[in-house]
């Protein structure tokens, strides 16, 4: 199986899978999602200020 939005690069977060592009780990946002964290609300903890 072949995650295209995943990558997994030993030097960059040590190898931990990350969201493509932003250097979030995966497990952090299974994490949040686990803990009842709705779509939007994942989405504005990540925000950037002023976007």
């Amino acid at each position: 199986m072949k995650f295209t939005r995943i990558t997994i690069n030993p030097n960059q977060m040590g190898g931990i899978p990350c969201i493509r592009g932003l250097r979030i780990p995966v497990a952090t946002i299974v994490g949040m999602v686990a803990d009842g964290m709705s779509e939007e609300e994942i989405l504005k903890a990540f925000s950037r200020p002023g976007t």
